[in-house]
């Protein structure tokens, strides 16, 4: 029974966001297919039998399936492979009738193929923007200033010169505007030189701070090797921000999470990074169940995050 209960635990919180991001990523097919002017003959969440399902009056079939693990669209004509009809006479004919070229995936532009397929994860990405906009909005944003606080003795950062009331600018070239920036891109890079652009009382200099490896654990029990220097924050702080400009930090939010998960990705395939912290299905559920139990920042960020990765 216990068992049971930890599963169901982990399960539904995972199916319930996962269902939240297929669909989002399948109505971005479907929105941009129909524009097109594709029929799109059927929108699944799920694979497998049908449990229950509908039809529009475009004739799209709506279908929930038994496995909960996914889902598609199906658009007519998807398969590329135009068919082949016979020569004409009355039988062919209706056969023709019935087979709408003009509203067949292959038959359109490969510019509006392309942005069929793009549309998925296009609209995952503005889901996540979406999400983040309103938990700026609302909430408020994680916002400390990049300003060093303390030092930690015999650090990377110690021993590179830094010191507390330094005020980060940049790294390696990147624009920095919070300390949560600062410790990303650090974490990111283990055993590595970076060059900070520091704002010291009133001057600008550059201080180079090379990181140093360390293994931490997850929630999870997973593994991480992340880059640390010795420092930290000034203080925490939460601001929020009128609707413009938190559209403005939930993309900037989505570029920074975006460019974090591929720089992870290279560093895995280049051999910097263990493979075994990219997470799969079960590691997913794990923190779908995590995230269920914290509050409510803290689930739009993750579905965010997983709708982004």
């Amino acid at each position: 029974m216990d068992f049971i209960t930890a599963a169901g635990g982990y399960i539904i919180p995972f199916l319930v966001i996962l269902t939240i991001l297929v669909f989002v990523h399948e109505f971005g097919h479907y929105w941009v297919a129909r524009r097109a002017g594709v029929k799109v003959e059927a929108f699944s969440i799920g694979f497998g039998p049908e449990i229950f399902g509908w039809n529009d009056r475009s004739g799209t079939r709506w279908r929930i399936a038994a496995l909960p693990l996914g889902g598609f669209v199906r658009m007519h004509g998807e398969g590329g492979e135009q068919p082949v009809i016979p020569q004409d006479g009355p039988a062919n004919n209706a056969l023709k009738s019935l087979i709408s070229h003009d509203e067949a995936f292959y038959s359109k532009s490969l510019s509006a193929r392309a942005a069929i397929v793009a549309a998925g994860p296009v609209a995952n990405f503005l889901f996540a923007i979406i999400l983040l906009s309103v938990l700026f909005s609302t909430v408020g944003q994680p916002y400390t200033p990049a300003e060093v606080g303390t030092v930690v003795a015999g650090g990377a950062a110690e021993h590179a010169g830094l010191r507390p009331g330094d005020k980060v600018l940049e790294i390696d070239g990147a624009t920095i505007q919070r300390f949560e920036e600062v410790q990303q891109i650090v974490q990111l890079h283990p055993d590595t030189t970076l060059n900070f652009l520091i704002d010291r009382d009133g001057g600008q200099i550059t201080v180079p701070v090379t990181t140093r490896a360390t293994e931490v654990k997850d929630n999870m029990g997973g593994t991480h090797r992340i880059g640390m220097i010795g420092v930290s924050r000034a203080g925490t702080a939460r601001v929020r921000h009128n609707p413009a400009m938190a559209v403005w930090q939930a993309a900037r939010e989505t570029w920074r999470l975006t460019a974090g998960t591929l720089t992870a990705v290279g560093q895995m395939i280049s051999g910097q990074r263990s493979a075994d912290e990219l997470g799969g299905p079960i590691r997913i559920a794990k923190m779908s169940s995590e995230a269920a139990k914290t509050d409510f920042a803290s689930m739009v960020w993750f579905i965010a995050y997983l709708s982004i990765s």
